[in-house]
Order: C-alpha cells, then sequence, then structure tokens
C-alpha cells in the first residue's frame, strides 16, 4: 500500500499541476535550473534518464531509488566567467540507503553567490554602502523502489533568496525572500529489456507558490521545470562501458520569445503551438570508461545543448572528464559555446569541479557503469 500510495501521489503531481502552473509570467530565482554536477554538465546537461550518483536529487530525484550505501558530492563552479565578477556557484549533496525504511534519504545544499554590489542614492553615483547577494537552496528527499523496475523519489525544499539586505531610500521591500517547493521524480530500470541496460526517466521540479520580495500582488512564480530523459549502455564489459543520453526539458512557465510586431500568424495547432515546441531544451551526451570498477577508472564525456534562438539561444558543446580511484572521484567539464552568438558568451568557458566520495555501495552495472561508487 506504501509504494502504491506513493505512485498515485507521484502522478497526479505530474500531470494534474501543469496547466495551473503554465498561465504564469517569468520565473524567480533561475540558479535552480542550473546544472550543478560536473558529470553531467560534461554530458550535454542530461542526466533525467541516467541518474545514478547522489547528484540525481537535481536530475531525477527517482534515480536515487537504485542506489546503494552512501555518498557525499561536492561541486563548485566560477559561473559567468566572461564577466569576470565574483560570481560562483556551490552544490554539495548526500545520500543514505536505509534498510529499514526501504529506500534512501538525502540532502543538499545550493548555494549562489552573486558577488558584491554597491548601494548609491538618486543624488549621484556617490557610494553609500556595499552589500553581498546570494541565493540559497536547502533541499531533502526519499526514494524507493516500487518494483525491480520502478523507483520514484521527491524532493522538498526550502528556499532563501537575498538579493538586498535593506531597502534604499524610498524603496519598498527588503530584497529578501523565501518560499518552498518540491519535486517529483520516476524511472522506468527494466531489468528484462535489453539486458537492463536501459532507462527512461521524469522529473517535475520546482513546483511551489510564488516568491515576493515587495508583496503578493507583484510575486514571480517559481521556475517550475519538466524534464524527460533516457540512458543506454551501449556496450559493457571488464574494463569497458560506452554510454548515451538525452534529455528534453520544457520550462512551465511562459517564456518571452521575440516575435516581430505585427505577426498575426496563428496557423499553429490549436493543440500543441509552435512556440511550445521551440521552447522545449534539447540535450544528448556520451560517456566512455575505462579501468577496473574496484580500483582505478577514468572517464571521458561530450555532449551538445540546444536552445532555440528565441527562447534564450544557448548553444554549446561540452566536454568532460573523470577519475575513480577506490572509494573517490574527481570530475570536471567544459562549455565552449557555438553559433553566431558564441564569440564573448556568458557562458563560454565555464568549468565545473565535483569530488564524490561513495563507500558500502553494490557496484551497479546500468546503465552508465561500470562506475564503482
Amino acid at each position: 500500500m506504501k509504494r502504491l500510495f506513493s505512485l498515485m501521489i507521484l502522478l497526479s503531481l505530474m500531470l494534474g499541476y501543469v496547466n495551473k502552473i503554465n498561465a504564469q509570467g517569468e520565473a524567480a530565482v533561475p540558479f535552480l535550473l542550473l546544472a550543478p554536477d560536473s558529470r553531467h554538465a560534461g554530458l550535454g546537461e542530461s542526466g533525467t534518464g541516467l541518474a545514478d550518483n547522489s547528484s540525481a536529487i537535481f536530475w531525477n530525484p527517482a534515480g536515487i531509488a537504485f542506489q546503494t550505501g552512501s555518498e557525499v558530492g561536492i561541486t563548485h563552479a566560477n559561473w559567468l566567467p566572461q564577466f569576470n565578477l565574483d560570481l560562483s556557484y556551490d552544490y554539495v549533496t548526500y545520500r543514505q540507503y536505509i534498510e529499514a525504511i526501504d529506500g534512501s534519504v538525502t540532502a543538499s545544499l545550493t548555494y549562489m553567490n552573486y558577488g558584491e554590489f554597491n548601494r548609491t542614492g538618486s543624488d549621484g553615483p556617490k557610494v553609500i554602502s556595499t552589500f553581498r547577494s546570494f541565493d540559497i537552496g536547502a533541499t531533502i528527499g526519499y526514494a524507493t523502489k516500487l518494483s525491480e523496475d520502478w523507483g520514484v523519489g521527491m524532493n522538498f525544499r526550502f528556499i532563501y533568496s537575498n538579493l538586498s539586505d535593506q531597502p534604499t531610500e524610498n524603496e519598498v521591500g527588503s530584497g529578501v525572500a523565501s518560499t518552498v517547493s518540491f519535486d517529483a521524480g520516476v524511472m522506468w530500470r527494466p531489468q528484462n529489456f535489453l539486458d537492463g541496460s536501459f532507462s527512461v526517466g521524469a522529473n517535475l521540479s520546482n513546483v511551489g507558490p510564488s516568491i515576493s520580495y515587495i508583496d503578493q500582488a507583484q510575486a514571480d512564480p517559481l521556475p517550475t521545470n519538466f524534464r524527460l530523459g533516457l540512458a543506454y549502455r551501449i556496450f559493457q564489459d571488464e574494463y569497458n562501458s560506452f554510454t548515451i543520453t538525452a534529455d528534453a526539458s520544457k520550462l512551465l512557465v511562459n517564456r518571452k520569445s521575440s516575435v516581430i510586431e505585427g505577426d498575426t500568424d496563428t496557423t499553429d495547432s490549436p493543440i500543441i503551438s509552435n512556440d511550445f515546441m521551440r521552447s522545449i531544451e534539447y540535450s544528448a551526451g556520451a560517456e566512455y570508461w575505462y579501468g577496473i570498477p574496484e580500483d582505478f577508472m577514468f572517464a571521458v564525456r561530450a555532449g551538445y545543448f540546444y536552445e532555440d534562438p528565441d527562447f534564450g539561444a544557448r548553444n554549446f558543446l561540452t566536454f568532460g572528464a573523470g577519475i575513480k580511484y577506490d572509494i573517490y572521484g574527481f570530475d570536471f567539464s567544459y562549455i565552449s559555446t557555438v553559433g553566431s552568438n558564441s564569440e564573448n558568451h556568458p557562458l563560454d568557458g565555464t568549468l565545473r569541479f565535483s569530488l564524490v566520495i561513495g563507500w558500502d555501495t553494490v557496484p551497479e552495472t546500468k546503465p552508465g557503469l561500470p562506475r564503482g561508487i
């Protein structure tokens, strides 16, 4: 009954909340959408169908259901390096399998540092004081298997946004706000299909009340997002493993597109509009591991991320590598933007570094391993 009840809640949340969310405006706290870890960032920022380490808390909490033992993950990145600003991103995760509750508990902390700013008044550029801006997301979760093939996971998150420490002159509001949100994910990893090397996952994230810095009349919606992804281990032997991943992601708030003024074309389908399809983000990646799972291994990764030019125009290649020794793993990733807007693009050259420590795990062979942690 426990598992049936969990599944019914999960499906209700995924199917019943979409229409309500879709009418909202542009989203606040966009740091909740940033790909947090180096491994999946190197796979074109895809991971909903893979989700086989503790960063599954972000990509798909249901992936935690197929993991055993314990793991800690730490990621750091200097954000938007082209701006040469004091922006940084940090992400810490923890997961623990507990046999008594037939599942895993998880926790994560996301910290986005926007740096130091000068406060000036209306009478000129004279600096009155300085302040620091940051966002924090603290998450706890639970994941369990419904059967050998199905896993579900849920997260609850507290969000704290500190854009300004106090109002300036006659400004209204403090520049500080908080709210809560939750995520729900499901994963199908069939043991008797393609030798257990294939998995599909879906994740609905950042569902919750709007966040307000001034008053509720000016509140902004959270960046509610739906992800659908798959992963397939093409081959694996004693020393080698090669896996491909692919994701499609849709922000479930209205996004502004650069529609030409006066364009009254109404030929789009009444069921699925052209703008709806164009607002979907696509990503894919490939990962190759070589080594002995119980000893030393190394990996190389590559991926591609595409977003329509009128809906963000992020278009980049990703590259990554990783090593694993005993219980320790180290990964890094790099973004190289492509296209007509690639020169001096703020994402170009973004590096992420991650440390993963896993223990008491049973080395899994599905679908992106042998990773051993």
